[in-house]
């Protein structure tokens, strides 16, 4: 598999433990993450976690940044006062505006996995209505009645921690697993601490000013014994992904932009699971739209593929019958500026940690061919992306 980790235990990550204790003990924040197909490890550390109300990617400091699925929310701001890039090798560059100021003979009593800042803002909030799939009902007749053409619910479920589990451990461990993925472990006074393997991007800009992001929907088991270019899927998950092309290019039409290019929709995996995927790209330096990224950010988020369209009904009825608040879950992180690139991600597979406990997120795309029955096991299965690795601690 490209990307595939060579072996479960990041090289280095004694010393990223260390800095990370360090931070936590001073009270910082931090972010830890590994992008898509690379096994390069970055983390940061921020003095002062900050809420920024309005967000322009091209005006931004260096952080990391992490938005909830509420697009009036306030988004949360790291700052990069420390960073570090930690190679395959286990060798280490570091910022050259930066220094660390950690003593690698510093002896740290905080265990990691014991957070001074968890629940300081938030506390756990009780279960959303026990019936996911009276709920997931209920959508479809909204869409069969005309309100919607597709709505995405959501659910959580808390789950006890093993004793013993430790979250860089698990870090590395989806890193291993999940190779084509945003990985990513952040932790803050105004966030509380999440982790996650996403396979979602949304805005990316990279070194050579090429604008990126995706339509990513459709969900199915995936087996090994069947090769992916063999897969076959049903018409609904053809129209749940179609649904967030059109919803993607039409942001695009808003913005009189036609000079893009599109790939797909082809298979990609996920973990255990299989998504229909396709790829939009814009050349920066051919387009006279400098702050394209902040622009299609503010346009796509929260896109059909979290909520539903048309956005704003959907929406709505979310906020109104979901039960629950879900926070940073299907909002978007990422670093921002970081070696001059950046790349925010759709916050899903993750988990919140609260100690001993800790919340599962997932959620699936209802349409008028959905089956209740099957759009909860789907739920099930993207639950199981992380739960399955928490149960092999």
């Amino acid at each position: 598999m490209i990307g595939q980790a060579t072996s479960l235990r990041i090289k280095g990550s004694e010393k990223i433990r260390q800095e990370i204790d360090l931070a936590l003990s001073e009270g910082f924040s931090f972010a830890l993450w590994k992008k898509p197909l690379v096994e390069t490890v970055h983390l940061l550390v921020s003095e002062s976690a900050k809420i920024v109300e309005t967000f322009r990617i091209e005006e931004s400091e260096p952080g990391f940044l992490i938005s909830p699925f509420k697009s009036s929310g306030n988004k949360i701001f790291l700052s990069s006062d420390r960073y570090w890039v930690i190679d395959p090798n286990g060798s280490y560059e570091f910022d050259v505006r930066l220094k660390s100021i950690a003593d690698p003979s510093t002896k740290i009593s905080l265990p990691f996995y014991r957070n001074p800042n968890a629940n300081q803002s938030y506390s756990v909030t009780a279960e959303q209505p026990a019936s996911y799939q009276q709920l997931v009902t209920d959508c479809i007749h909204h869409i069969k009645s005309g309100k919607f053409e597709k709505i995405v619910p959501t659910r959580k479920k808390e789950i006890h921690l093993p004793e013993e589990t430790d979250l860089l451990e698990l870090f590395e461990r989806l890193c291993h697993h999940h190779p084509n993925a945003m990985v990513s472990l952040m932790s803050s006074h105004l966030t509380g601490t999440w982790i996650g393997a996403t396979p979602e991007p949304l805005v990316s800009i990279d070194q050579d000013r090429i604008f990126r992001t995706v339509a990513l929907a459709g969900t199915q088991p995936y087996d090994p014994s069947t090769a992916i270019s063999q897969v076959s899927w049903r018409q609904k998950e053809i129209e749940e992904q179609a649904l967030v092309e059109r919803y993607i290019i039409n942001c695009l039409k808003k913005i009189r932009l036609r000079e893009f290019t599109e790939v797909g929709p082809r298979t990609v995996q996920a973990g255990n699971l299989l998504h229909l995927r396709s790829d939009f790209a814009v050349d920066l330096n051919d387009v006279r739209f400098p702050d394209l990224g902040t622009v299609m950010l503010n346009l796509m988020h929260p896109t059909s593929a979290v909520c539903g369209m048309p956005l704003e009904p959907a929406m709505e009825y979310l906020l109104k019958h979901e039960g629950y608040d879900r926070e940073f879950y299907s909002g978007y992180l990422g670093p921002v500026n970081i070696e001059n690139e950046t790349h925010l991600f759709v916050n899903l597979r993750c988990m919140k940690w609260n100690g001993s406990t800790a919340w599962l997120y997932a959620g699936a795309g209802i349409t008028a061919d959905s089956d209740p029955a099957a759009e909860v096991k789907e739920s099930e299965m993207k639950m199981d992306t992380l739960h399955r690795l928490i149960r092999k601690s």
